[in-house]
């Protein structure tokens, strides 16, 4: 589904970032959901650094993706996702059971697995070289692999998490490919596998290219 300005629901989203934040950024995994279910949105670019004052009464820490849609307001993106998922079963079942199973796969990549993913792009990316992190990172390494051994367990034998892909699967896939160590999935086939079927949906492949599509070469474009 394009990006649509007229239509009625609206993400945020940043017209630069560094290189290698690009087809990671949060509002990346929003559009993935509006794909998989054909709902045509329009993108708010927040161009500059600074955030207009107003911004933050939508986002308190003036980040993206922020959700306007109507009456409904949303940030984070877990708590988009689960929106979005209420609106079509092919993304968030409508049986109780299957449906909580589902949220929690959500809230478990949110809150089990991107503060060890986190923890060493924090290292990589923002502090290479630095003495702190040169100490740190083979315990942050140490603890990501366990969280990924565990969850290589759950899904081995499966496509999904649960079976069939949903906002879990959505969730989980863009969480765990943020990693900029890729060494680090690779030690991991059963996950690598698992990236690599994520990556291969026609949805996800829409919204990155999506994207791509608003980053500038200039990052000072609008200031």
């Amino acid at each position: 589904m394009p990006v649509d300005p007229n239509a009625p629901i609206e993400i945020s989203a940043y017209p630069w970032v560094p290189p290698f934040a690009r087809g990671q950024v949060r509002d990346f995994r929003v559009r993935w959901a509006l794909e998989e279910i054909g709902l045509a949105y329009r993108v708010r670019l927040l161009a500059g650094p600074k955030r207009p004052p107003d911004y933050f009464a939508e986002q308190p820490w003036g980040q993206v993706p922020i959700y306007n849609e109507g009456d409904v307001h949303l940030f984070e993106c877990g708590a988009i996702l689960i929106h979005i998922g209420e609106k079509d079963e092919r993304l968030l079942p409508r049986d109780t059971p299957a449906r909580m199973r589902a949220i929690a796969w959500v809230l478990a990549a949110a809150n089990s697995v991107d503060p060890s993913v986190g923890a060493i792009n924090d290292i990589d990316l923002f502090d290479p070289g630095a003495e702190w992190g040169r100490l740190r990172r083979p315990a942050a390494v140490e603890r990501l692999h366990t969280r990924f051994s565990r969850l290589a367990d759950w899904l081995a034998g499966k496509d999904w998490l649960e079976g069939r892909f949903t906002i879990g699967d959505l969730m989980m896939v863009a969480t765990i490919r943020t990693v900029a160590d890729k060494s680090l999935i690779a030690a991991h086939p059963i996950l690598a596998d698992y990236v690599a079927r994520g990556e291969s949906r026609p949805a996800f492949q829409t919204a990155l290219a999506a994207q791509f599509a608003d980053f500038v070469a200039d990052p000072t474009v609008g200031e």
